[in-house]
């Protein structure tokens, strides 16, 4: 690891000589932070560009793209306080950080041409080698993207120093601490403290929704720094071999670094005419003025949401609101203009989204004005552009064509020999086996999409652990690091690769479609939950590769993967889209992880991957329980035992305990924890229930949302029982008082748990038609309220046109006895 971990390099800029961070394109284990390598900025890094980037001369009306103004009083965004934007214009940090440009000479090899701002590494042979993959020279273009890991202990250090300034002055604002020593340390970090002045003032707006987004979790290391990378072969009959081959990289924290690729594409024509400095500089000055202040930031709830919706305006009240913050500061910007300046100044306009899945903005490059979508809503572990739909036909096909058996394996083969080769992918990605995507005479865009679409397949947006041991493409030269890294994702080129069983677990060949299960492969240890269910008695007779589970058939689909893996092979057959099979497997990954934690507390007594199950199980809001839904005991055991294998490979990998820290993190800032409304829909949706249960449910529903907002006047007179209860239900979020805030949140929770995917509000639309009156009224609430919000109102949308009657009826029956 030695040679690829450089040393920081002294580089010169406009000012003193500058330390440079260490990177590699392989994680060190354990992961080291010493002083030496502290990061600094360089003096030329500037702050975005504060041009808009969809400014619209000719039209001042807010709604220029043509949208209808939303009606008042539905979907209350910012409940008057003010939106933080994702990717704020005075931020410090860059879109691009660097740029790289490399070069094949028939004589020294792949040769590192230039860097820019500064030097990225000081091992220019390995990244140059990483620029220039196996034969790059044959084919006219080539796409490759890698990862380097980067150590910033300075920049931990000054976030967390700058966090602590933000909850002391939160703590003096609250009176909770009065503390005059803080004013030297204020004084001292002024700069920094303007820096984030705009971040403190959103706090108040949803600090416990925006503090737990994914994109804050830090606690796998180092960031990674992603790469992308172009390689042209130009035909020149005056050199050597007959051809110039260069590549140029851009080196982005952003994960969505595919909509850099038609700048690059421009880059590198333009470098090849003018092979200098300045082409490079005026890329990295372009690409960092791009404008993307105007997109909102989401919460994690917000967030998945959004992604599991297929609604063109969802959360548009957020991007207007925004757009109202920006023409409210320019306003303020132009009367200080004014006020010392007498020309005019020509007022800028705002216009939606089209879609707002993703945010418009152009990035001015030579004089053209390039368009750059960026997506508004980012799932762990997803980088770049890639298809799931293509990753699953390629090995489906050969597979429904003429199936070849496995060599049984616990982990892998958990359906017998026959297995479907991507549940096969996905059980060695979660039991954290060695994988090779092997591409012979692919180029090496494809190999890289594989990985990529692998690392979100296993992930489903819920599990982490995968990117950051993923390499989208190497070669042989970096073997032996990348055998240090357990349980790596890699593609390659090269296939001497498929010749060593010892280097991998399970390979997977593009061009054929096939997968192949190592010999050399580790066998699964003896566990506790394997004996456990062994006691039981027959129920692992035929599960996870034991005798009498190799039949094509899979008669004994006891796990429910061939019949999951049929409906979505129909589904894509019936053309649905990417988001459609991302749904799909974001559901299977969510089944997995909550029967693997009824699995535990079945075997073990108590689950680390369900968390406050004392408060759900309490029943404050009426109803009790928690965790997965089967219909009978039987069936619940015959699925665990079927899991048992898989989950148990599980529990021992980074992604298990890194979902078990995000649930804990989660589990802090949700909204109401006195009520899983997982378990509870299930129910509704899974079980025969009587009136009595159901009401119980329906009620609960109601009265978790109701409960959250801010009493009315009605509710001032309550009898005391029953504000013992609500005092007893506000438990379930003591930090947070009932607010329209908290009930904004309360219906996000319970509208993660119903998307489209999932029936939607079909099954508490039910209710309308219970035979109590009571519980249809408090139905007809809880729909209002979750036609009020904004996100709501979609969902609503979706609802069917008989539901819709009965909810207008039972409104004119209420308002009738009211008369």
């Amino acid at each position: 690891m030695e040679p690829l971990m450089t040393d920081t390099m002294a580089v010169r800029t406009n000012g003193p000589l500058q330390r440079q961070t260490s990177f590699s394109s392989f994680p060190s284990f354990p992961a080291s932070r010493s002083p030496s390598s502290i990061s600094t900025r360089t003096d030329n890094k500037k702050g975005r560009s504060p041009q808009p980037p969809m400014v619209r001369e000719d039209d001042g009306s807010l709604n220029s793209s043509g949208r209808s103004s939303l009606s008042p009083g539905v979907g209350k965004s910012t409940l008057g306080t003010k939106l933080r934007s994702q990717y704020p214009a005075d931020s410090v940090e860059n879109h691009v950080e660097y740029l790289l440009v490399a070069s094949f000479d028939i004589d020294r090899g792949s040769v590192m041409e230039h860097q820019y701002p500064g030097p990225i590494s000081g091992n220019e042979t390995m990244l140059a080698e990483l620029m220039l993959p196996d034969q790059a020279h044959v084919r006219s273009q080539d796409w490759t993207i890698f990862f380097l890991h980067k150590d910033t202990s300075a920049e931990d250090e000054e976030k967390e120093a700058r966090r602590e300034r933000r909850r002391k002055r939160r703590r003096r604002k609250e009176g909770i601490e009065d503390d005059d020593d803080d004013d030297d340390d204020d004084a001292t970090a002024g700069a920094e403290e303007d820096e984030s002045a705009d971040d403190t003032e959103g706090d108040t707006t949803d600090t416990e929704s925006e503090d737990d987004s994914m994109d804050n979790v830090e606690g796998d290391g180092p960031p990674l720094v992603y790469v992308l990378n172009l390689v042209n072969t130009k035909q020149d009959s005056s050199v050597k071999r007959g051809a110039i081959v260069k590549a140029m990289a851009i080196c982005t924290r952003h994960s969505f670094l595919h909509i850099y690729k038609p700048l690059l594409l421009l880059a590198l024509e333009e470098y090849f005419r003018a092979p200098v400095l300045d082409t490079l500089a005026s890329l990295y000055n372009a690409l960092n003025a791009m404008d993307l202040s105007s997109l909102p930031k989401l919460s994690s709830m917000e967030q998945f949401v959004l992604q599991a919706s297929d609604s063109k305006d969802m959360f548009i009240e957020k991007f207007e609101q925004m757009a109202r913050q920006r023409r409210i500061a320019d306003a303020e910007q132009d009367s200080v203009t004014d006020s010392s300046s007498m020309g005019e100044t020509k007022k800028k306009t705002y216009a939606l989204p089209r879609d707002t899945h993703e945010f418009e903005s152009k990035v001015h490059y030579n004089g053209i004005p390039v368009p750059i979508k960026v997506p508004t809503a980012l799932s762990p572990e997803t980088v770049g552009d890639f298809s799931l739909i293509k990753l699953i036909q390629t090995f489906s096909m050969p597979h429904s064509t003429q199936p070849q058996p496995f060599a049984l394996h616990p982990h892998l083969t958990t359906s017998g020999a026959f297995t479907h080769p991507i549940i096969v992918l996905m059980n060695a990605l979660l039991t954290q086996k060695r994988i090779i995507f092997l591409g012979h005479n692919r180029p090496s865009s494809e190999v890289a999409e594989a990985v990529l679409a692998a690392c979100a397949l296993a992930s489903g947006g819920l599990l982490r652990g995968f990117v950051r041991h993923a390499f989208p493409y190497t070669d042989l030269t970096k073997i032996d690091d990348l055998l240090k890294v357990p349980g790596f994702i890699a593609g390659v080129t090269n296939p001497a690769f498929a010749n060593k069983a010892e280097w991998w677990d399970l390979l997977c060949d593009l061009p054929t479609g096939r997968m192949k299960i190592s010999h050399r492969i580790e066998g699964a240890p003896i566990t506790d939950g394997l004996l456990f269910f062994q006691q039981q008695g027959g129920l692992l007779n035929g599960v996870g590769g034991q005798p009498g589970a190799d039949s094509k058939s899979g008669a004994a689909d006891a796990t429910g993967d061939s019949q999951f893996m049929e409906r979505l092979l129909q589904s894509m057959t019936d053309r649905h889209g990417e988001n459609a099979i991302r749904a799909r497997w974001r559901s299977w990954i969510l089944k997995f992880t909550r029967i693997a934690a009824a699995f535990e507390e079945t075997v073990y007594g108590a689950s680390a991957l369900y968390i406050g199950s004392h408060e759900t199980d309490a029943g404050a809001y009426g109803v009790s329980g928690h965790g997965y839904v089967w219909g009978d005991e039987g069936s619940k055991m015959r699925e665990l035992a079927a899991n048992v294998h898989r989950i148990e490979g599980w529990r021992s990998t980074r992604s298990y305990y890194s979902f078990v820290q995000d649930l804990a993190r989660r589990w802090d800032k949700r909204p109401v924890r006195g009520i899983d409304f997982y378990h509870q829909h299930d129910r509704l949706r899974c079980l025969r229930l009587s009136h009595e249960q159901s009401a119980a449910i329906y009620l609960a529903f109601a009265r978790a949302v109701e409960e959250a907002g801010p009493a009315s006047e009605s509710e001032s007179d309550l009898p005391s029982a029953l504000e013992k209860s609500l005092t007893l239900t506000s438990m379930s979020a003591p930090d947070r008082p009932p607010s329209e805030q908290l009930q904004y949140d309360t219906i996000l929770q319970l509208l993660t748990v119903i998307p489209e995917t999932n029936s939607g509000l079909f099954y508490i639309a039910l209710g309308l038609f219970h035979p109590r009156q009571e519980v249809r009224v408090k139905v007809v609430g809880l729909l209002e309220r979750i036609l009020a919000h904004e996100a709501g109102r979609h969902f609503w949308g979706t609802l069917g046109r008989f539901a819709k009657l009965a909810f207008f009826r039972v409104k004119r029956e209420e308002c009738g006895k009211g008369i």
